[in-house]
């Protein structure tokens, strides 16, 4: 009772207890102080908070305007900006090369690591090039542009000309006077899925066929896209963050159902495949290469998951942003229709028009518009007289880049002419997917199936009459950019 007595005695007289709640403020106190005066990124300029927290960075990131706030922060504080206390921005295309292409590259932020799949590393999140290195073997022979134009061209062509047939059908009851709406983001990805799968899997996911059903007027996979894409607002979170957060985000998911139905749907078709592929007979399809090279059936199935989502959501992205320019501009419409005509049995890429409404969509579309974080190596690195201390993470946005007015003047307008005679600012600012060596694995698919897509709609004159419901296309800003509304609409009325 007596030892009692004098503790609560203590406890009542001395005033410890402000004292230690007193010493956490002060600790943080002092690591802003030492961020903001003393850390080697010091000298920098940027945002107080910013150089301070990392919670700017991440609150931008979640919120969706992490492209365009660092954007207007380099017009304030010039080239290079410090936007968390180890973390720097650079507008300047001259930086490309030694970020992304000299040596291969700097290594991949950790931060990477966030887009795993199921617990394994894919081709793309992979921040280890030794890991990285056997699995891109295995399979970027079907990426090469010979090994399409074998295969992958025919399969592409096939897809595209059933996408426009459901186009047609769904536009022409709107021509009739009863008035349609087409979202044509959603027709897209159905295309970029459909190619995708049946190229590299040997068979096709059906997502064009899927929207002749009156109940499935939205692609099955759509959530699962969607869902990977939301995961871009958390990108920058300390792995073991990001874990909670996705997993509380699953559980109190309104959509719940709707996500775990679709995710469902997606690996349902991947078991399949793979478990396919491992009876034998599939050694050339992308599973079935990845299996032969000695990797597991689980990882398999996520690397196949992994290549799903990226294929279905940039190219769907690119091809509704580009069927939407060209119904907002006829007359870019009427003159690449023209080319196109006159041409019939050309190769869609030795189209110059066609080739400028291409690139200037890619340039435009803000697919993937936020910054692609690299680590300085245990050298440093001397970028334009400025030494950038090792370990410092750097990245360069194609945000920043593609809406440079001193390299593509009038950014923000849809302007294919303007590649008739590029600059060579032009051609080195210009990165939808990526530079160098970790540069995406799929872009030669990808542009292929741009360029024969486009083509088709345009020949077959499946957007005459069309007009764009929205007034422009909005977006946020995360790793993949998700539309506001979730669809690019057309009508015809």
């Amino acid at each position: 009772m007596a030892l009692t007595s004098i503790f609560s005695s203590l406890l009542t007289t001395t005033p410890i207890w402000p004292a230690l709640l007193a010493l956490p403020l002060l600790a943080l106190l002092t690591l802003f102080l030492y961020r903001l005066h003393l850390h080697p990124l010091a000298p920098f300029p940027g945002p107080p908070l910013a150089r301070a927290t990392s919670l700017w960075l991440y609150a931008h990131s979640y919120l969706g305007t992490e492209a365009r706030v660092i954007d207007a922060l380099h017009a304030h504080y010039g080239p290079v900006v410090r936007i968390a206390p180890n973390e720097l921005d650079i507008s300047s295309g001259s930086a490309l090369n030694a970020v992304y292409v000299a040596r291969g590259g700097f290594r991949k932020a950790a931060c990477y690591r966030n887009f795993d799949i199921e617990g394994h590393q894919s081709i793309f999140s992979a921040v280890d090039p030794g890991h990285r290195a056997p699995r891109a073997k295995a399979v970027v022979p079907l990426f090469s542009t010979q090994a399409i134009r074998k295969g992958g061209e025919e399969v592409v062509r096939g897809v595209a000309e059933r996408m426009c047939r459901r186009w047609e059908e769904e536009a022409r009851a709107g021509r009739g006077g009863g008035g349609v709406r087409v979202d044509v983001l959603n027709l897209a990805r159905s295309l970029a899925l459909d190619a995708v799968s049946a190229y590299l899997f040997g068979r096709s996911y059906g997502g064009v066929e899927e929207g002749k059903e009156e109940q499935k007027q939205q692609l099955s996979a759509s959530q699962f896209v969607n869902t990977f894409v939301a995961v871009g607002r958390f990108f920058y979170l300390p792995n073991w963050v990001f874990v909670a957060i996705e997993a509380l985000a699953m559980r109190f998911n309104v959509e719940k159902h709707e996500v775990e139905s679709s995710m469902g749907t997606v690996a349902a078709f991947v078991k399949d495949i793979v478990e396919e592929a491992e009876k034998g007979g599939l050694d050339e399809t992308y599973h079935g290469r990845l299996l032969k090279a000695g990797f597991t059936k689980d990882e398999t199935m996520a690397q196949c998951m992994d290549l799903m989502f990226a294929g279905t959501d940039s190219t769907g992205m690119n091809l509704a942003t580009a069927c939407w320019w060209l119904v907002k501009k006829p007359e870019v419409y009427a003159r690449l229709r023209e080319e196109l005509l006159a041409n019939p049995e050309a190769d869609p890429q030795t189209l110059p028009y066609l080739s400028g409404v291409i690139k200037e969509t890619l340039r435009i579309s803000m697919a993937n518009p936020t910054r692609l974080p690299r680590v300085v190596p245990a050298e440093g690195w001397n970028f334009e007289s400025t030494f950038i201390p090792p370990d410092t993470v750097v990245g360069l946005s194609p945000y920043t880049l593609h809406f440079n007015p001193e390299v593509f003047p009038q950014p923000h307008e849809f302007l294919p002419e303007r590649w008739e005679n590029p600059t060579t600012e032009m051609l080195r600012d210009h990165i939808p997917f990526g530079l160098g060596s970790r540069a995406c694995i799929a872009r030669n698919l990808a542009t292929v199936e741009l360029y024969l897509a486009v083509r088709e709609v345009v020949r077959r004159g499946v957007l005459d009459g069309a007009k764009c419901v929205q007034d422009k296309i909005e977006i946020l800003d995360w790793f993949n950019s998700r539309v506001i509304g979730e669809k690019i609409e057309l009508e015809w009325t």
